[in-house]
């Protein structure tokens, strides 16, 4: 039995957790804040209920996986998932809507070709279809296993693009955004595509061809809800640490992995406490504070993953109190995409404003979000440039902010401002000060091609005792991709280096 220390209480982290007490370990987690979850918040108010991050689920099977490996409830049995039905619903800056159903490739073609037209749909799905040959391609070495040595061959772009003629010649897509304007033809069908890599904080200009792996994934293994929200996910897989006798400090900020005889001996906390530990899981940001030098080599991959200049952007949330009930037949998820899209992503990879935002708007048919059936709890999110390059603690830019975020939405919700009994903003600067994050920077999932720009620090590191899991680590950002990072971490320090990832 080895004495294990996680640093962070984020999904990644406590899936690590668990799955290392069951392996036999005792573990104990040492959280900064005052609660579990990570980005997986809540925020209440007179009956309202709110995630304040992510809000649908992808990829269930990661954690169905966690729960079936950790105990005899299986997820069902802990929380209540439900297919979102449609998936999505599109406004585009046209005003052309479509809505797309969830998990299924027939039903996304049709809808598509009867609301764009011109073989839109045939074209939507020869791309999901290739597409499917990256996910094929890249699927284990990239999401399944530790991160390699030989990490580079994931620099080369799993997509295979089609070759059109440009410019008198022929070329092949090597980013996202040359997909959609070469492959797709229709500026709608470049936007939808667009909006998959915005939702995650991509640049559609920089990201490799490769991200095609998000459409994919959303549908082909559907977009799914957890009933009262994706808090009660994170309080799920808490109560699955403390079954199996994980313990908990909160308040406790690691500030510094300690380092004796050339391996890690445990931990040191803000107030002067030094933990002893046989192994560590940083479960939040590698910060070279943080990290004893030398255990992230200069031939590993980059702490701080990103293609071209820019910082990593957060999210602007705004959550509405609304009375006057949900219309029925409404829609989950409607995405509002932004009347200019070049000009929006020009702005918000630069570290700026974009004057009208992408949003998303949610809008959840669940009881347990609302006083009753007379009122309705909606929330809208927006992709941002992070805390820093935008002052998001200014309460004048705040209010403005939402405004203009709020007016977007009036094109999926009709009369939305004048129903609005309350609002709540959260913006990167609370992301940050909640999770630590630098500017409240949401970590996107790890991408193969672009060099090996969009792959995150491996899971095991150059300092013996040390792993990394979480957003921040392989295999990137979101709940699924966390809730891997854990299972990765697990078998490393079960089975030593002869663990090549589950099967």
């Amino acid at each position: 039995m080895a004495r294990i220390a996680v640093i962070g209480a984020g999904t990644g982290a406590m899936a690590a957790a668990a799955r290392l007490a069951v392996a036999g370990h005792r573990v104990t987690v040492y959280e900064r804040s005052d609660t579990y979850g990570g980005s997986l918040g809540r925020y209440e108010r007179d009956g309202f209920v709110f995630d304040t991050g992510p809000a649908l689920l992808h990829l269930p099977a990661v954690q169905r996986d966690l729960f079936v490996k950790t105990g005899k409830e299986p997820l069902e049995q802990r929380v209540t998932l439900t297919q979102v039905d449609p998936a999505s619903h599109h406004v585009f800056a046209d005003g052309t809507r479509v809505s797309l159903p969830n998990a299924s490739r027939a039903g996304v073609v049709a809808a598509l070709d009867e609301a764009l037209g011109g073989g839109a749909g045939g074209r939507w799905g020869a791309f999901l279809d290739r597409a499917g040959d990256a996910w094929d391609r890249s699927r284990r070495p990239l999401l399944e296993e530790p991160l390699r040595s030989d990490w580079q061959v994931l620099g080369r772009d799993p997509y295979p693009a089609v070759r059109t003629r440009r410019l008198l010649r022929a070329r092949r897509a090597t980013t996202l955004a040359e997909v959609g304007a070469w492959e797709l033809g229709d500026p709608r069908l470049a936007a939808l595509l667009d909006g998959y890599a915005l939702a995650y904080g991509l640049d559609p200009r920089g990201a490799p061809a490769g991200a095609a792996l998000l459409p994919y994934m959303e549908e082909t293994f559907g977009t799914w809800y957890v009933a009262g929200g994706m808090r009660a996910l994170a309080e799920a897989l808490y109560e699955r640490c403390r079954a199996r006798r994980v313990e908990f400090v909160f308040g406790a900020e690691a500030v510094r992995v300690v380092e004796k005889d050339g391996r890690t001996a445990g931990v040191e906390l803000a107030d002067g406490t030094q933990v002893g530990a046989d192994q560590v899981v940083l479960g939040v940001r590698p910060r070279p504070e943080l990290v004893p030098a030398g255990a992230l080599g200069a031939d590993d991959v980059p702490v701080q993953p990103r293609p071209g200049t820019g910082p990593l952007p957060g999210r602007f949330v705004v959550m509405l109190s609304l009375r006057g009930g949900r219309d029925p037949g409404a829609p989950h998820r409607t995405v509002v995409h932004a009347p200019d899209g070049a000009a929006e992503q020009a702005a918000l990879f630069a570290g700026r404003l974009a004057e009208v935002p992408t949003v998303t708007v949610l809008r959840p048919d669940d009881p347990a979000t609302r006083p009753d059936e007379e009122h309705e709890a909606v929330t809208l999110v927006a992709t941002v440039a992070p805390h820093g390059p935008v002052d998001w603690t200014d309460p004048a830019l705040r209010e403005r902010y939402a405004a203009t975020v709020v007016a977007a939405a009036g094109k999926a919700l009709p009369g939305l401002r004048g129903r609005v009994l309350h609002s709540e903003v959260r913006t990167p600067a609370e992301t940050e000060a909640q999770t630590g994050a630098t500017g409240g920077s949401v970590p996107p999932p790890a991408l193969a091609g672009a060099a090996g720009a969009l792959l995150h620090a491996a899971n095991r590191t150059r300092l013996p005792g040390l792993y990394l899991a979480g957003g921040w680590a392989h295999p990137g950002g979101g709940p699924a991709h966390a809730g891997m990072s854990g299972a990765l971490v697990t078998g490393l320090i079960v089975e030593g280096d002869g663990f090549r990832g589950s099967r």
